[in-house]
C-alpha cells in the first residue's frame, strides 16, 4: 500500500502537479487518473499514433498526430483527429514516401505547441492506447519539455507488450516480426489498413486491441493487467 501511494501513476500525477507551471500540461495534470482496479470495459482510453521523420525523439520531428476516443471499448469515428504538424526545415524523399505528407502540407500545419495542447486536453483523465510505446511516449515527453520545461506521466497500454507477454509465456520462439502491427492484426483475422497515416494507425490500433481483449474476455481484465510497465 504504502509503495502505491509512493510510486503509482496518480502519485507522481501529483507531484508534478505541484511543479508545473500554468497552462496545458498543468490542466491535464490537474485530472486524476483511472485506478488501477478499474476493468477494461470501464476506461476511458484514447487510442493515439504518431508520424515522426524518425525514431530518434531528441533529434528528429513530429510530422502527425492522430487520435480517436475510445470510451468503454467503443471506437467513437466522431471523435477523430489528425493534425500535420508545421516544422522547420525540408523533408527527405523516404519521409515523404513512407508518410505523403509533402513539405506544403508540412509548412500549412499548425504549430507543435497547439497540436500539443490539444493532445494533452483529450489525453486528461484516460489512458493512452499506442502500439509501439516508446515513439509516443518519447516524442510527448520532448515535446512536453520543450514547451513546458517538464515531461508528462501518462498511463499506456500498448497492444505489442501485450501481445509480446503472451508470446513469451508460451516459451516457443517467434518471428518478431509477427509484433508489427499490420502483422498482429491479420492474425487477429482483421483487415489490412492504410498504414503511416497517424488517423489510421491508431483507428488500427484500437480495432486489435478490442480484438485482444475480446480474446481474453473470459478473464477478469482491469487495467492494472494492462498498463505498460
Amino acid at each position: 500500500m504504502v509503495f502505491r501511494q509512493l510510486f503509482g501513476l496518480n502519485a507522481k500525477r501529483q507531484r508534478l502537479l505541484k511543479k508545473a507551471p500554468d497552462g496545458p500540461l498543468k490542466d491535464y495534470l490537474s485530472v486524476p487518473f483511472p485506478e488501477s482496479s478499474t476493468p477494461v470495459h470501464h476506461l476511458d482510453i484514447l487510442s493515439l499514433d504518431f508520424e515522426t521523420t524518425g525514431l530518434n525523439a531528441k533529434t528528429d520531428k513530429l510530422l502527425s498526430v492522430g487520435f480517436i476516443q475510445m470510451p468503454e471499448l467503443q471506437i467513437k469515428l466522431g471523435t477523430s483527429f489528425h493534425q500535420i504538424i508545421t516544422s522547420n526545415g525540408a523533408l527527405k524523399a523516404d519521409n515523404v514516401a513512407i508518410h505523403q505528407i509533402t513539405d506544403q502540407e508540412k509548412a500549412e500545419g499548425k504549430p507543435l505547441a497547439e497540436v500539443v495542447e490539444t493532445i494533452l486536453k483529450a489525453l486528461a483523465g484516460k489512458v493512452m492506447l499506442v502500439h509501439y510505446a516508446k515513439i509516443e511516449r518519447e516524442f510527448l515527453k520532448e515535446a512536453c519539455l520543450k514547451l513546458y520545461g517538464m515531461a508528462p506521466v501518462i498511463p499506456i497500454i500498448d497492444t505489442l507488450v501485450i501481445e509480446k507477454k503472451r508470446l513469451d509465456a508460451k516459451d516457443i520462439a517467434y518471428d518478431p516480426s509477427q509484433l508489427r502491427l499490420a502483422n498482429l492484426r491479420e492474425s487477429y483475422h482483421l483487415p489490412g489498413h492504410y498504414a503511416h497515416n497517424a488517423l489510421s494507425d491508431a483507428i488500427a490500433t484500437a480495432e486489435l486491441f478490442l480484438a485482444m481483449i475480446k480474446q481474453r474476455e473470459s478473464q477478469h481484465i482491469t487495467l492494472k493487467h494492462l498498463l505498460r510497465s
